[in-house]
């Protein structure tokens, strides 16, 4: 098993999840971040700490596209191991749907 980060971080990119995490495999783009399904070790940490609930199982249905989506993007942003502010509209994007084909950007964030 391993955690995923679905659309529900879009928009919105909270990072508290990133502080808690005790191997570094959140990777951030310019407005969402992503696990590396690799790199965690399924220590379930970060899930409560998320305010979008966009961090999930693997054993969940349909999330198989989800691992794939996290493994590539992890593979092209960089890793982020601080908390950072969220996005300026984050509340009024939270529990937003339709956010991958609204807002999803593949540019990297700058880590750290």
């Amino acid at each position: 098993m391993t955690y995923i980060v679905n659309d529900a971080c879009i928009a919105c990119k909270y990072t508290d999840c990133v502080e808690v995490c005790p191997v570094d495999c959140f990777y951030e783009g310019e407005n969402m971040l992503v696990i590396h399904p690799d790199e965690c070790i399924d220590c379930g940490v970060c899930e409560p700490e998320c305010p979008a609930d966009a961090i999930r199982p693997d054993t969940e249905p349909d999330m198989d596209k989800w691992v794939e989506f996290n493994r590539k993007y992890a593979e092209l942003w960089p890793v982020i191991i601080t908390k950072k502010d969220p996005l300026p509209d984050a509340e009024e994007r939270d529990g937003e749907s339709g956010k991958l084909d609204k807002y999803f950007s593949e540019a990297p964030g700058e880590g750290g």
